[in-house]
């Protein structure tokens, strides 16, 4: 076949280390730009970003080109990079280890879309370990509840 076709939507699901809360909403816009760029600079297409003090959501349209891995780790480690170059907090910042990744088809978009755009009101009525552990169940991931998040010791 001359050309490869893919149609792949995925929506990411990750976390401040220790669910500190420390994106605050004076830098909350610049690093979903960063990280948005991080996004199509590896050829992808961001259809929708946002979250709150301590996790991020995005949903992309990605190329098979680039495992979603590899770009899980571009956009976490050139993320807390520009955070910390940047000196938006005291000390220094960093992603929990590990993301979701959640499939969904053309269809759905707009729903997935919605739901991300609307964090802030989400998070009023439920925490981000209720919201991830939902995910989990929803699409029946199997998961052993002590390696879904470090605990600050």
């Amino acid at each position: 076949m001359a050309n490869t076709y893919t149609q792949i939507h995925i929506h990411f699901v990750f976390a401040v280390k220790y669910r500190k809360a420390t994106i605050h909403k004076s830098w909350k816009e610049e690093l979903y730009k960063y990280i948005s760029g991080i996004i199509k600079n590896n050829n992808h297409k961001l259809l929708a970003i946002k979250g709150v003090a301590d996790h991020v959501h995005i949903l992309i349209g990605i190329r098979p080109a680039q495992s979603i891995s590899e770009l899980m780790k571009s956009v976490k480690q050139n993320s807390s990079k520009w955070i910390n170059d940047n000196k938006f907090i005291g000390n220094h910042f960093e992603w929990q280890e590990g993301y979701g990744a959640f499939s969904y088809s053309k269809s759905q978009l707009n729903a997935v879309v919605n739901y991300i755009q609307n964090q802030e009101l989400h998070h009023k009525k439920k925490s981000f370990r209720e919201e991830y552990i939902n995910f989990l169940k929803k699409f029946e991931v199997d998961y052993d509840e002590k390696f879904i998040f470090k605990e600050l010791i």
